[in-house]
């Protein structure tokens, strides 16, 4: 009986009565797109129509992808060579792009470097200590008081907000030049090696403040050349050298009242970080360093004992009068100490032979002890700790971010690169420590809030920022927040 117009048509049965259309009209394409499935994928447009029909377990819309290992054809596709090695690489730069990896690096790489040098300061200068009268651990207490001060500061450093570091960027330098003043006047300043650069704090405490400098040069031409930028100054060769340079060779003129050469080599070095990063002409950058250089020469030419560390690059032999003595017997500690060293505490240089053996040459003693290991291992950290830093410069939109991070990076890795160097006679002997390694807490704790710096700047980079706040433990202290200010009737 045909339907009359009060009969609902059932669409199972009618075959596309109910829209209006054939039932042939509606079977053909659908036995075309069945048909393009049964011969291999079929494009995108084709299977958008068909969320439905299910191929294997999969949707149709999911047959365009074809599984992994296998190729279009149905058959199994070989992996590319060298897949281990690029899955390897992948692995290593997605962990490397994350948004903390900047944060742990510094944080881990200082914290171990100071920790190893804490062990490598005792075993170094027990000998030492016992020399003088004193007892073996004279050396590492005070070295492990000036670790624990330096670890509060580089606690606070982390967590100061930036427009505080950028506060205290002309007090510190203020304070820094007075100090440096200080040293020169008779009577308050002391003389160590044949260097005025020391002030006595009372009984075995003293200070050189000349290591505060460098800290207070980064701030304070940090803070100098952002406001700078924001100003849109630096293009002008003025406003980029006055009043930095000047600034800086006034520092440098302090320093070398009293000899410190090293120090004045590492303040230069930090002046040159600022100004690369602040964009400088080469020909500016060239004048500067010429001037430098010509300084330099000059200043090394007329002091014999200089020209006598320039003459010890490379010697192999004490000479006639011992003048290479210190730079022979590091090469001698690093040569002894093989694949793995001889163990802590077993060093034959230390007993007298090598000077100097906890402060500017104890990466000799590391490498007697601790061997080729060691000395790699020490080597990887700083270059862990410059690399980051190198990351946290080049990823923030800050500039007084960029300009202080470039200048920390540029100070701690050109002090290792120069006093490593020294030790393996590649380059002259220039008396600066190794940075967080060797003993003085006048070196460790400015260097220690320099890390501060670094770890602050990598928190505050957005990505870290949101990484921070969503960790479970701050999760958790956030929850509890909210719980106790809800009314109490509620649950």
């Amino acid at each position: 009986m045909p339907p009359d117009a009060t009969t609902t048509p059932d669409p199972r049965r009618a075959g596309g009565a109910a829209t209006g259309r054939p039932r042939a009209a509606r079977r053909e394409p659908l036995t075309a797109r069945v048909r393009a499935l049964g011969r291999g994928p079929a494009p995108a447009p084709a299977l958008a129509g068909l969320p439905g029909v299910a191929l294997r377990g999969r949707t149709a819309g999911s047959a365009t992808r074809p599984a992994y290992g296998r190729a279009v054809g149905g058959g199994r596709s070989r992996p590319p060579r060298g897949g281990g090695l690029r899955r390897l690489y992948e692995q290593a730069r997605r962990a490397w792009d994350r948004p903390l990896t900047a944060y742990y690096v510094i944080l881990g790489a200082g914290l171990l470097i100071t920790v190893l040098g804490l062990v490598m300061v005792y075993s170094a200068s027990m000998i030492t200590a016992l020399k003088y009268s004193l007892p073996s651990s004279y050396f590492f207490r005070k070295q492990f008081l000036a670790a624990v001060i330096g670890t509060g500061l580089l606690l606070i450093a982390s967590r100061m907000p930036l427009r505080l570091h950028r506060a205290l960027a002309y007090p510190i330098l203020v304070v820094s030049a007075c100090l440096m003043v200080l040293v020169q006047i008779p009577g308050i300043g002391q003389s160590v090696n044949g260097n005025q650069n020391w002030i006595s704090l009372g009984g075995p405490f003293q200070l050189q403040p000349s290591e505060f400098g460098k800290l207070a040069l980064i701030l304070w031409g940090a803070d100098l050349l952002a406001r700078k930028q924001d100003k849109r100054l630096l293009t002008q060769w003025k406003h980029l050298l006055v009043p930095l340079v000047p600034v800086a060779f006034t520092l440098l003129g302090l320093i070398m009242l009293g000899g410190d050469m090293g120090t004045a080599i590492i303040l230069t070095a930090i002046l040159f970080g600022l100004l690369w990063l602040a964009g400088a002409p080469t020909r500016l950058f060239v004048g500067v360093l010429s001037v430098a250089a010509v300084i330099g020469a000059v200043l090394i030419g007329t002091n014999p004992n200089r020209m006598a560390r320039f003459q010890c690059v490379g010697a192999t032999d004490p000479g006639p009068d011992d003048s290479c003595w210190q730079a022979v017997h590091g090469i001698y500690a690093l040569a002894s100490g093989g694949w793995f060293g001889s163990g802590i505490g077993a060093s034959v240089e230390k007993w007298g032979q090598l000077p100097e053996a906890h402060t500017d040459f104890i990466f000799a003693i590391t490498g007697e002890e601790l061997g080729l290991a060691g000395t790699l291992s020490v080597l990887a950290l700083f270059a862990a700790l410059g690399y980051a830093g190198i990351r946290v410069a080049g990823r923030t939109e800050d500039p007084f971010v960029r300009y202080a991070a470039g200048g920390v990076t540029t100070w701690i890795t050109a002090q290792a690169v120069v006093n490593i160097g020294a030790v393996l006679g590649l380059l002259p002997i220039a008396g600066v420590p190794l940075p967080l390694f060797s003993y003085g807490g006048s070196a460790l704790l400015p260097t220690m809030f320099a890390v501060g710096l670094l770890i602050a700047f990598a928190r505050e980079d957005p990505a870290a920022k949101a990484a921070l706040a969503v960790r479970p433990g701050m999760r958790w202290k956030t929850m509890r927040r909210r719980v106790k200010e809800r009314p109490s009737g509620e649950r």
